[in-house]
């Protein structure tokens, strides 16, 4: 153990935000899976260990991730992107239906399922930042340089968009702050703008979630003229939210986990603020934002304009997902589904997000060691 710890590298105040965010994941799944237990007909330390043991797992792939030199991911890109291309067209085609959604693959033999969309996510930032970094002497030409961007944004965007599309928006909205970032011209950015739009537009009225798009939009807008069972889960959510107070109820006293689907995923904010109150709720924003803060230093510290993307695009994806997260368990914003980094109970989810906090603790690991020069993929990113 006191080896592993001695080799642990890169920005301490990041390991201790992941691990603040693992003991309030814990206790947050604990208290929130009762339903979920009383339905699976087991016991909620059942779901609590292997809710753990996906936490230490997560913990261990950070690890290993950013033991490795950023640079490698550069090369490792290109492979991922020639994967989750295919991936993402037989998600939408023969992915696992679950919430009337296309947007797991089950993993033979383990018995695991997987979000393509957590694949596609770090492989589309990658890419990103591996192409603008290493383009940059002609970052202005159309076809050398906005044409290859323009197509992988849209062709991902478009992949996701057609079964998660709250995912697919902000994976959008990031990338289009790498191209800003990057130097694109605002002319070019706004062809991409443009050309989502229209893509946005096709998913929204030809797509064939059009109709529930509709419906959790109009909920949003008009509350008062929905549906009890469409406004069913937004309503609970502000409960828990008003009950909670100040200080909240107490560690385990909710009830509204009760009667909240996705309580300890989509909605554990809510829970969160239930049991902890208003201090609980400004506590973890300000843990986030915290997070945001060091990975902003570590960006405008990086040698590398690779690892000064690498780091913001990751970083910009993690902080910008937990907002939207708690912006609709507070009620400012649509139902999106979206489970906050690290702390909802996700599966495979809690893993791609590991992965992406190892690969900044790998770039905020090179600037505290600016020593090794290498080759290849490492010498051109």
């Amino acid at each position: 153990m006191h080896r592993i710890l001695s080799n642990t590298k890169g920005d301490r105040w990041i390991w201790l935000i992941v691990i603040l965010l693992s003991v309030i994941s814990l206790l947050a799944v604990y208290s929130s899976t009762g339903t979920l237990a009383y339905k699976r007909g087991v016991g909620v330390e059942s779901i609590l260990m292997k809710h753990l043991a996906m936490v230490i797992g997560g913990i261990a792939l950070m690890y290993i991730s950013h033991k490795l030199d950023y640079r490698y991911y550069a090369g490792i890109s290109k492979i991922m992107m020639i994967v989750t291309i295919p991936l993402l067209l037989y998600t939408l085609l023969f992915g696992s239906h679950i919430n009337n959604a296309s947007r797991w693959i089950n993993i033979p033999v383990i018995g695991l399922s997987f979000q393509t969309s957590d694949l596609a996510k770090l492989a589309l930032i990658t890419y990103l930042a591996r192409t603008l970094s290493r383009k940059q002497e002609n970052i202005k030409d159309v076809k050398e340089s906005f044409l290859p961007i323009m197509g992988s944004v849209c062709l991902v965007f478009i992949l996701i968009a057609l079964a998660n599309l709250s995912t697919a928006l902000m994976l959008f909205g990031v990338s289009i702050l790498l191209l800003i970032i990057g130097r694109i011209s605002i002319k070019q950015i706004a062809v991409v703008c443009a050309a989502g739009f229209i893509l946005l537009m096709g998913v929204l009225f030809l797509g064939p979630r059009r109709h529930m798009y509709a419906t959790r939009v109009s909920t949003f807008l008009h509350p008062e003229q929905a549906k009890p069972d469409k406004s069913f889960q937004s309503d609970h959510a502000k409960i828990a939210i008003a009950s909670g107070g100040i200080f909240g109820k107490g560690p385990g006293n909710s009830t509204e986990r009760n009667y909240l689907p996705e309580s300890y995923s989509d909605e554990i904010y809510a829970i969160i603020i239930e049991e902890y109150g208003l201090v609980g709720g400004f506590a973890l924003i300000g843990i986030y934002l915290f997070l945001l803060y060091r990975c902003i230093k570590i960006v405008t510290k990086a040698p590398k304009a690779f690892g000064a993307l690498l780091a913001c695009g990751l970083s910009f994806s993690l902080t910008i997902q937990a907002f939207a997260n708690m912006a609709v368990a507070v009620g400012l914003g649509p139902v999106t589904g979206v489970p906050l980094p690290f702390v909802s109970m996700g599966g495979t989810s809690i893993l791609f997000t590991s992965v992406a906090f190892g690969i900044i603790l790998s770039v905020s690991r090179d600037i505290e060691e600016p020593k090794k020069v290498v080759v290849g993929e490492i010498r051109t990113a």
